[in-house]
């Protein structure tokens, strides 16, 4: 489960807290907000995870690709 520590994870809570009581009129407790905030790790973050890091694999395939026909150009005959 991805974890967040310290000041991040205290000011995600307090825009969780916000968001909840602004737009359905929820005010809930830190233990509940931790909570909602445990399920979002655990069950809705890992799949941005693997999102950005298929991303970055498909931009460094492109990358790389293109270094290597910069290093081809360079080759002497």
């Amino acid at each position: 489960m991805l974890e967040l520590e310290g000041a991040p994870q205290q000011a995600a809570l307090q825009v969780l807290q916000r968001f909840l009581e602004d737009r359905f009129e929820l005010e809930l407790g830190s233990f509940e907000v931790q909570e909602v905030l445990d399920l979002i790790s655990r069950e809705i973050a890992p799949h941005y995870y693997n999102k950005a890091i298929a991303d970055t694999q498909a931009l460094l395939v492109d990358r790389f690709a293109s270094l290597e026909s910069d290093l081809w150009a360079l080759e002497k005959s």
